[in-house]
């Protein structure tokens, strides 16, 4: 039901983005709703971010896999449990770019049917690490679209990711990549009863959307090409603050652009904001340095409280009545 539920929002909001353009509302769609979009997003991304960051962190909270650093002589793992700003630093560099994490013990599986073994799920780190680079590859080669002149880095990311010079157009790399990696996601989540158990409507949605958004613009690019001139000519009158409609486009491509609005306006809400969310994490942006330095609760302040020596001597004869120990006869 969830999945359905999921299913049938995304393809109401994409077929809204198809009758917008073909009932003349292209100022609506691809002018008036792009802009609220931007601004929900910036908007509410400052918000939640400023939040996180005002929460207190009186102690030292790391996660850690490792040997805390001791004794000299007792090796210490400086990644896994990092003392030094060097070794948080690495270790958050692997958390962003690699996704250690994800390499822990996160499948569970039952030997003979009675011994519960943990292993490594490479497919799922496979998946994970597909889906965001390739989004972050297809991010920055849509700058194209958005600048002009076109900075050198883009061309640069374009020639590499369509070193394979398939097809005309070219097809990309991380388009393909990052299509697999959604319905590997999906996949995963329809397929493993225990994950399927804890999925929601709002993890449906997210993967449907990013899915309705790769495979629309796929089809855009591959199956039925629009003016892709016209459709920069919209996006940089956008980008300059001089928008308007724009002309002999495709209405798939609104309903495209309709979806990526959907998301950026949905992003700063949703389980997707886990991408400043790991910047800001106590878990992982904290070195343990629980042995080395006393951390005290700068919040504590003066109370009342009764020392066991104090609750000896109000109870010592009863105590020695009862057979129990004393500190002091």
């Amino acid at each position: 039901m969830n999945v359905l539920i999921a299913f049938a929002l995304v393809a109401a909001l994409f077929g809204l983005g198809l009758l917008g353009a073909a009932s003349g509302l292209q100022w609506l769609v691809g002018v008036a709703l792009p802009y609220a979009a931007v601004g929900v997003f910036v908007v509410g991304f400052a918000y939640r971010v400023l939040q996180w960051a005002r929460v207190p962190v009186p102690f030292r909270i790391p996660t850690t896999c490792g040997q805390q650093r001791s004794l000299d002589w007792i090796r210490n793992q400086p990644l896994e449990n990092p003392h030094t700003l060097r070794g948080v630093l690495g270790r958050m560099a692997l958390e962003i770019l690699c996704f250690r994490s994800l390499l822990r013990n996160t499948k569970t599986v039952f030997i003979d049917g009675r011994r519960l073994v943990y292993g490594t799920d490479l497919t799922l780190w496979l998946g994970a690490m597909a889906f965001h680079w390739a989004l972050l590859i297809v991010l920055i080669r849509h700058l194209r679209i958005l600048t002009n002149p076109v900075p050198a880095f883009v061309t640069f990311v374009e020639g590499v990711d369509g070193f394979l010079e398939v097809g005309m157009p070219v097809v990309y790399v991380t388009t393909l990549l990052l299509l697999a990696g959604l319905l590997y996601l999906l996949y995963r989540r329809l397929a493993l009863p225990n994950v399927r158990y804890i999925s929601l409507v709002s993890d449906y949605f997210a993967l449907f959307l990013l899915l309705g958004i790769a495979g629309s613009g796929a089809w855009l690019r591959h199956v039925a090409p629009t003016d892709v001139a016209a459709v920069k000519a919209f996006a940089l009158g956008l980008t300059h603050f001089t928008p308007a409609a724009p002309g002999n486009v495709s209405p798939l491509f609104f309903g495209h652009l309709f979806l990526v609005s959907v998301l950026l306006a949905y992003f700063p809400f949703s389980k997707l904001l886990h991408m400043p969310g790991v910047f800001l994490s106590p878990t992982r942006n904290l070195a343990n340095t629980n042995r080395a330095v006393r951390h005290v609760n700068p919040w504590d302040y003066p109370v009342a409280v009764h020392t066991y020596a104090e609750y000896e001597d109000e109870l010592r004869e009863k105590m020695i009545g009862a057979g129990l120990p004393v500190e002091r006869q």
